[in-house]
């Protein structure tokens, strides 16, 4: 028989992990369901399917409450009817780094594969907007598809893509990458609920097919149609069998499907005709009137963005690549502990979750694993610098004698860095082993003598540092063959500027006795009363305590920097929402104390104290609002009159070799309601500024679309926000600080979102959330990076990601080993190119290294082994799983092409 049309009925859940509800309320609801959908599994066999959400966390949520389920679980997985992958979960792809992205996609297809097959789905059902770089992570993953729920907006069959005003004539389109990579993408125009609880009796089931069939054809391009039947932690339609037999009689001319993606994404493609949009790079959407694109959660309690950021860097930052310089030297590679690491860190990374639009106790929880994450990073790290310290030869400094202090810096990015490192030594030990009564013991530790040290390098150089006595300190060792050994110590804490060591490498320094060589003597970094200057920049501070940035290098002037501005907020922790007609509130003019608080050789620092005051919340109509769920949009309540103090401390450090301003902002937020931004004004000319965004360094306009009314035009970013005119630019850095806005002001004014106070949930109803007022103190950093007006060439884009990355310092003992006192593991080339990571393969057991091009036209990688490595094997060309590609020609040295826009993975084997 031929149909005129095809229904799809694809059944699912979307399972927000936690969300209005805390994680195990949510858990016993997965359980129930699970149970439920195995029981219709076993006894319906017209029930052909269900899509487990695509993600495999679910799997390891119910097994743990249902283990004896595995093997009826297993089967059906087997068998097809339970599709499975290809994420472990659905991430916020905006709000998680790069590297979060593909280890949730490597995950996810690890942890499918053992059950035998993979989902090779792209789906992305409630993401609040979708990166642009999609399509070629999907592609690289072998996944020729998309399926999402935002960022574009569809017209319908009556129009054509000539003359659309939206992003797409329909709801399936192609999506291209900003490398030129394209996949399918299908939108769920009448969302992911657009087929849930079907009627079975024939009154019922006419009048919604009626209306259903209707509202699907409206945007589709073939007849194939798209029902999703579930929904947001949906229970299983049990009588879905029955109910398509109604449809089935009532609709002859339909066919009615009960299907999975597999078959309806190729029914499509088989059934296409019409010529679909092209919709380019990131969807977040933008042509719509912007009160909805959810874009605020990227500021809903910054403290999980700052927690996240430190414990993304120090997984993928820090302890990935000591682990592999560990793993060079013979020292087993922990995958075990980074993927319980990771998937630890990533049960935070739900789009309800990471996005901080959750109830008080969800949030609470992911403190916790935030916590747990990085304690097994820091554990790595500790394992493996020290594995590595031991190898490294610091037999120059044994000519200081036996109280020598060797230890060892680490610098795990991807470009030689220069930096002010901090680093405690013990000058000496005694442990409980020893015997000696414990006040002997302190008595011991308090006389020993601290004074009379040096810092030099390796070559000798004495070293400009600043020496803080600690005291006495209790520690202890975890040796491996032995019980825990304790003692106390007396300890320093050095603090100097290590220059140009080497990417992935490492360089070694002693704090010694005895050093003939003598420190010379370096000019001052103060420049003035309230004046820092190096060889590149000056800096001056105003009397309010904003302050202008002179880059030497070309001569321009940054005006008017690090002004706060403060706001209400009567939104909730999706969207931002400013009272009507208030005027923001800034400390422009608000006279602040000025006091020089370090001095030194490599680093001077400023602190700038604001005492101010704002109001303490909304006002007596905000509560009414909130119970009674008005729209934020259409609310009307203003702040109370009523102030409380807003001391903020702020601090400006210049160091001597760094290109960048360090600003740090610390405070105790006592007032409710309310937003906090610190401002960059840039007057430079552009129409269209960058923000370093998933593999990309996004372009975006100044200006929204025509559609856009919100007065708030908010965006994300990772790393760093840019604006750049024709011979100048000036880079913002932050840590965790993921939101930001180009003010249409006549500046192009940078502003940060340092903190949004809200007092409820939002979205569907009435949750109040007092703790995402986010109370108490709070600290935040940025570094300003100006530059010649290209970021990425100019290095600033490179300073800027180095920022991400804290030191990693290891302190050892004189000794010969078999690595140079300095070195590195691996030395590339490629000013166009970001390096995003450096790691070992589980299966095949190869070192793994992947940059991505920073911009929209060709680059050249050039990689060679390191001074501190074996061997080169045999280099091949990867992808984001990690799978064998085209083998490279070379020997130790290689030359690699990259496409504008690539991200380019590169694999290692050794000798």
């Amino acid at each position: 028989m031929t149909y005129e049309r095809t229904a799809h009925i694809i059944s699912h859940t979307h399972w927000d992990r936690e969300w209005y509800l805390p994680y195990e309320k949510h858990h016993v609801l997965l359980v129930k369901l699970m149970d439920t959908l195995l029981h219709t599994l076993d006894t319906d066999p017209d029930f052909k399917s269900f899509y487990l959400d695509g993600q495999t966390i679910i799997l390891e949520d119910y097994l743990q409450v249902r283990p004896e389920n595995r093997e009826r679980l297993e089967r059906y997985i087997k068998e097809g009817r339970i599709p499975i992958g290809p994420w472990y979960i659905l991430q916020d792809a905006f709000l998680t780094s790069s590297e979060a992205n593909i280890r949730n996609l490597q995950i996810g297809h690890q942890d499918a594969g053992r059950y035998g097959t993979i989902a090779k789905v792209g789906y992305f059902p409630d993401t609040f907007g979708n990166i642009g770089q999609a399509p070629q992570i999907l592609r690289q993953a072998g996944i020729d598809n998309a399926v999402f729920g935002r960022g574009v907006k569809p017209t319908g069959f009556n129009n054509t893509v000539a003359d659309s005003d939206y992003e797409s004539s329909f709801s399936e389109l192609i999506w291209e990458g900003p490398d030129g990579s394209r996949v399918l993408g299908v939108l769920f125009a009448n969302w992911y609920c657009n087929g849930m609880e079907v009627p079975t009796d024939e009154a019922g089931a006419k009048e919604y097919w009626e209306r259903k069939l209707a509202e699907a054809e409206k945007y589709a391009a073939t007849g194939q149609l798209l029902f999703m039947n579930g929904c947001d932690h949906q229970p299983i339609q049990q009588d879905l069998s029955a109910a398509l037999a109604t449809a089935r009689e009532l609709f002859p001319e339909t066919e009615f499907i009960h299907s999975n993606f597999h078959d309806y994404l190729a029914s499509v493609n088989a059934s296409l005709t019409r010529e679909l949009s092209v919709v380019k790079g990131e969807l977040r959407s933008q042509r719509t009137d912007g009160w909805s694109t959810l874009v605020n959660t990227a500021s809903a309690r910054v403290y999980l963005k700052q927690m996240n950021q430190l414990g993304q860097a120090m997984l993928e930052k820090v302890a990935e690549p000591l682990a592999t310089l560990a793993y060079s030297l013979g020292h087993e590679y922990p995958h075990h502990l980074f993927t319980y690491a990771w998937k630890t860190l990533m049960q935070n990374h739900p789009h309800d979750s990471i996005c901080g639009c959750s109830v008080d106790e969800v949030h609470r929880e992911m403190v916790t694993r935030f916590d747990k994450s990085r304690h097994v990073a820091e554990s790595i790290i500790d394992d493996s610098k020290k594995t590595i310290a031991d190898h490294v030869d610091t037999s120059v400094f044994g000519q200081y004698g036996e109280a020598a202090l060797p230890f060892v810096v680490f610098n795990t990015t991807g470009w030689n860095r220069t930096g002010v490192v901090e680093v405690e030594l013990d000058i000496e030990r005694i442990y409980f082993r020893d015997g000696l009564p414990l006040d002997q013991m302190n008595q011991n530790m308090y006389a020993v003598d601290v004074a009379g040290r040096t810092l030099v390098d390796r070559s000798g150089t004495a070293i400009p540092h600043t020496a803080e006595d600690l005291g006495l300190q209790f520690g202890y060792d975890l040796p491996d063959d032995k019980f825990r050994q304790p003692y106390m110590s007396r300890r320093v804490k050095l603090t100097f500027e290590a220059e140009q060591v080497a990417a992935l490498g490492f360089t070694s320094y002693a704090y010694v006795r005895n050093a003939k060589a003598e420190l010379e003597q370096a000019q001052s970094l103060i420049a003035g009363e309230h004046a820092l200057e190096n060889e590149w920049l000056r800096v001056d501070v105003a009397s309010d305590g904003s302050f202008s940035l002179l880059d030497k290098r070309n001569g321009q002037a940054y005006q008017d920097l690090g002004v706060y501005e403060n706001t209400g907020d009567i939104g909730n922790e999706y969207m931002y929402k400013q009272p009507d007609g208030e005027q923001a509130l800034t400390t422009k003019g608000l006279t602040a104390s000025i006091e020089l608080v370090e001095n030194t050789p490599y680093r001077a620092t400023f602190a700038i104290v604001h005492e101010w005051a704002v109001p303490a919340s909304a006002d007596e109509q905000f509560e009414i609002e909130k119970r009674e769920a008005v729209y934020f949009p259409d609310r009307k309540s203003q702040r109370t009159a009523h102030t409380v103090p807003l001391t903020i401390r702020t601090e400006i450090s210049l160091t001597r070799g760094g290109q960048s301003l360090e600003w740090k902002s610390f405070f105790n937020n006592q007032a409710k309601d309310h937003r906090v931004r610190v401002l960059f004004p840039t007057d430079l000319a552009a129409a269209a500024h960058h923000a370093d965004a998933i593999f990309e360094i996004a372009k975006r306009d100044n200006e929204p679309a025509a559609e856009w009314v919100n007065p708030s035009n908010a965006q994300h970013q990772q790393a760093f926000v840019d604006v750049s005119g024709e011979h100048a630019g000036l880079t913002v850095a932050n840590l965790g600080l993921n939101e930001y806005e180009v003010l249409r002001d006549g500046r192009n004014t940078i502003a940060v979102t340092l903190l949004r106070s809200v007092a409820e949930l939002g979205d569907w109803g009435v949750f109040p959330t007092p703790e995402a007022q986010c109370l108490g103190e709070q600290s935040f950093s940025i570094s300003i990076v100006p530059h010649s007006g290209n970021g990425a060439e100019s290095g600033a884009y490179a300073a800027a990601y180095q920022f991400q990355v804290p030191w990693t310092v290891s302190a050892t003992d004189v000794h010969e080993g078999k690595l140079a006192s300095a070195g590195a593991l691996f030395g590339w080339e490629g000013s166009a190119l970001a390096f995003s990571s450096l790691k070992v393969n589980e299966p095949s057991g190869d070192m793994m290294l992947r940059w991505y091009n920073m911009l929209p036209s060709a680059a050249e990688l050039k990689l060679a082994s390191g001074d501190a490595a074996q061997t080169i094997a045999q280099a091949y060309k990867s992808d984001v799983l990690e799978q064998q590609g085209q083998v490279l020609e070379g020997n130790n040295a290689y030359q690699l092409p990259v496409g504008p826009c690539e991200i380019v993975t590169v694999g290692i084997k050794h000798s």
